[in-house]
């Protein structure tokens, strides 16, 4: 029978790979976003945000007997290295990228605050100061993005429209 810290560790590892495909996801779009550099730089700080995430959750695990899980973490990697090869051939591709990242912090953030209420319920504070700290880092990012948006596709339209008058002459 499964207790409730057996489903905490579980949901634990499931955060590491998550963790994982998002750094995969953040790397990939921070190599081809050069045009848009106040995205480009909120990625990178993002990135670094998550590897430090990762880093957390690993210690976490440690703490609470746990390990992460290689499969996963494997999965999530193959999964968010797909997406990035499928958002390459996309004309749009920075607005796709836009578009996967914020709903991808908006899973991050519920996932965070199921692991907060499990957490809490298994009385174990520590892990779930750790996962409000780093849910509060995921729902900056998405606020950003979100924030960004609006002038990241007017960008992308003038851009787009630029070289359409340039193809044209």
């Amino acid at each position: 029978m499964t207790t409730i810290d057996d489903t905490i560790n579980q949901w634990l590892r499931d955060a590491h790979a998550m963790e994982e495909q998002a750094e995969q996801m953040l790397e990939s779009q921070s190599s081809r976003i050069e045009n848009y550099p106040e995205l480009a730089a909120r990625i990178k700080r993002h990135l670094e945000e998550t590897q430090s995430q990762l880093e957390r959750l690993e210690r976490c695990l440690e703490r609470r007997g746990a390990a992460t899980s290689a499969m996963k973490d494997l999965t999530a990697k193959a999964s968010a290295m797909m997406q990035g090869l499928s958002s390459m051939m996309a004309g749009d591709e920075v607005m796709k990228g836009a578009l996967a990242s914020y709903a991808f912090e908006q899973f991050e953030i519920a996932s965070y605050r199921i692991l907060i209420t499990a957490a809490e319920t298994a009385g174990d504070i520590e892990t779930a100061r750790l996962c409000e700290e780093i849910c509060r880092e995921e729902e900056a990012m998405a606020a950003d993005l979100a924030d960004m948006i609006p002038e990241l596709t007017r960008s992308y339209l003038t851009r787009e429209n630029a070289d359409l008058d340039e193809a044209k002459r």
